[in-house]
């Protein structure tokens, strides 16, 4: 029974398509879902009415990628938090997730983002707020504590499930760690025993079997991929087939990964237009490259290029040259 219920929604063997700032737009959330994810949740978005007009948080919010629309807010002020959930439901998102993740600086000095998890008590009052406020279900997405001598998930969890928070993200490693060193699953599995709330687990899953290893060891209903998505959309079909069947699928070769790399360029291309797609392309195209082990040369020639058309086209050469390698 691998299904995840979040409100009225049902998600059968879960992979989810994390929310990375300055990655996961409309077009790269959108090759996620073709390649298999069950769900692709956007940018986190701030709660300020400030910035709901600039270009970054008009591209963020606006729904144009398939499947269902999941907008992160962030924010430490509970009424404005309140309204921007409400504001985003206006727009047309199907869940709200709350981010109490982040551990950037910039977030955290607001005392939002990850630097909530000290604060239980305006934890509780923002997760309060914010489900009043909407019909759509919310979720929230924690890390483990402040810093490893602080792991409070569990309390979060509990005050998240007297909340009516419908399902929880936690990323293994506290606010301190940031990104670096081991995520440790022992406090994920903790909080899966201690709530009713469906559980996601997310940080350093890297492929398939990571993936499985992780489901099992904290007995999570589903798993959260994000920096290992990067110029590897497939990944999170991958992880799926192999949770339902047991059976790895083989990475797509060359000619493949190219194939969809210029379908995301091309979308990159629409969405945001001649002037800032070729820039928004660039690293995208250094993930794919990364991903399919090509000489650092390629990348450089590629960032040196300025127009949208010279782009596709350099890709479809090295497509065509890559062909005329197998032939």
């Amino acid at each position: 029974d691998h299904v995840l219920t979040i409100g009225r929604h049902q998600f059968e063997y879960p992979v989810i398509a994390a929310p990375m700032a300055g990655v996961s737009d409309v077009p790269f959330r959108q090759q996620c879902l073709i390649h298999g994810a069950s769900l692709a949740v956007g940018e986190m978005v701030s709660a300020s009415p400030t910035t709901r007009d600039t270009h970054k948080s008009l591209w963020r919010t606006t729904s144009q990628s398939s499947g269902l629309q999941i907008i992160q807010i962030v924010g430490h002020d509970p009424a404005e938090m309140a309204r921007a959930a409400a504001f985003n439901q206006s727009l047309g998102a199907d869940i709200i997730d709350i981010n109490m993740g982040c551990p950037a600086k910039k977030v955290c000095k607001k005392a939002a983002g990850s630097a909530l998890l000290a604060d239980e008590e305006t934890v509780s009052k923002i997760l309060t707020a914010v489900t009043r406020a909407v019909s759509v279900p919310v979720t929230l997405k924690i890390r483990t504590g402040t810093s490893p001598s602080n792991r409070n998930a569990v309390r979060i969890a509990r005050i998240a499930e007297d909340s009516g928070i419908q399902a929880l993200t936690i990323h293994g490693r506290t606010r301190e760690c940031a990104f670096k060193g081991a995520v440790e699953y022992d406090t994920i599995a903790e909080v899966a025993q201690a709530t009713k709330l469906p559980i996601i687990a997310n940080g350093d899953i890297t492929c398939p079997k990571s993936a499985m290893k992780v489901l099992n060891y904290t007995g999570a209903d589903g798993v959260m991929i994000g920096r290992a998505a990067q110029g590897k959309p497939w990944l999170l079909g991958h992880i799926r087939h192999f949770w339902q069947t047991g059976i790895e699928l083989l990475e797509p070769g060359l000619q493949q990964q190219l194939v969809s790399a210029i379908e995301h360029i091309t979308e990159i291309h629409q969405f945001y237009g001649a002037f800032m797609g070729p820039r928004f392309a660039r690293k995208h195209v250094g993930w794919y490259f990364e991903s399919m082990q090509l000489d650092r040369i390629f990348r450089s020639q590629f960032n040196a290029l300025q127009t949208a058309n010279e782009q596709l086209d350099f890709l479809n050469e090295l497509s065509l040259s890559l062909k005329a390698k197998v032939a």
